[in-house]
């Protein structure tokens, strides 16, 4: 699958937006971490996704700079007003499942690739980091973009693509590195 392909893969899986950035052009910023220790999400240290769990911040820069590219896509959701957090929720599972879609397809052609996502991984309902045990799904599991310190709003312009698509809309983005 050719960058070309992998685009109009998630457009037609229903992406707004998707393109193909050298992994050298993606802005990171290790000080991301620091909405992650605030907790406000309360998944710090309880997902493997996410940190610290996911691994430290510099580990994963390193990791991710280890890539060629990185295939970004995002989606965009109609709100009823920007107090429908119903919606928002409706419409992360969505997102979870178009990225899910992209990447189970994304793997076939690059196997060692890393997806990254909004959020932790919700593949399993509780993570078995909360339990103590080994990650049920490690082939599958997935880290966020933020876990890997990508300045999602940097990141989106220079793919072109609007970080914030308007008025009673919500926006997700996601990503494989390869």
């Amino acid at each position: 699958m050719d960058k070309e392909q992998m685009i109009s893969y998630c457009m037609e899986l229903g992406c707004h937006a998707a393109a193909v950035l050298p992994v050298s052009e993606i802005p990171f910023d290790p000080g991301l971490r620091e909405y992650c220790r605030k907790n406000t999400c309360r998944m710090y240290g309880t997902n493997y996704g996410c940190p610290p769990l996911a691994g430290g911040e510099y580990e994963l820069i390193e990791r991710a700079k280890g890539y060629g590219e990185i295939l970004v896509f995002q989606t965009v959701f109609g709100l009823e007003d920007s107090f429908d957090f119903e919606g928002m929720v409706e419409a992360g599972k969505k997102h979870e499942q178009t990225a899910e879609a992209i990447f189970e397809g994304i793997r076939k052609a690059y196997p060692d690739g890393i997806c990254l996502t909004a959020g932790g991984c919700k593949i399993c309902e509780v993570c078995a980091a909360g339990t103590g045990e080994a990650c049920r799904f490690p082939q599958r599991s997935l880290s966020s973009l933020e876990a890997y310190c990508i300045n999602v709003s940097e990141l989106s312009e220079k793919c072109g693509m609007k970080y914030i698509n308007g008025v009673n809309t919500v926006t997700y983005f996601g990503g494989v590195l390869f």
